[in-house]
């Protein structure tokens, strides 16, 4: 049996814990805001695109990006997710 008095060596600093993949707050960073889209006839006066989407009158496309990709979830190109945007003035 061994008997040692006195204290604990200190621990390492403990690196931060990355966030939760499904964590409500990610922050990104607004590269581009541009108009919605208009029909875009092609020479044969068809739209050019597969789908028959408009975009709203008042709507404004954002361009958004999210510095750390891996915070988003994986399945992100399904499109089951609902995006909700908060803006903090700088």
């Amino acid at each position: 049996m061994e008997i040692i008095i006195g204290s604990m060596p200190p621990l390492a600093p403990q690196p931060e814990k990355p966030l939760e993949k499904n964590s409500p707050l990610i922050e990104g960073q607004l590269l581009h805001v541009r108009k919605p889209r208009k029909g875009i006839a092609g020479p044969s006066g068809m739209e050019r695109r597969g789908k028959k989407v408009r975009d709203p009158l008042k709507g404004r496309v954002l361009t958004i990006m999210v510095p750390d990709g891996n915070l988003l979830p994986s399945d992100i190109d399904s499109a089951n997710y609902s995006v909700q945007v908060r803006f903090v003035r700088k």
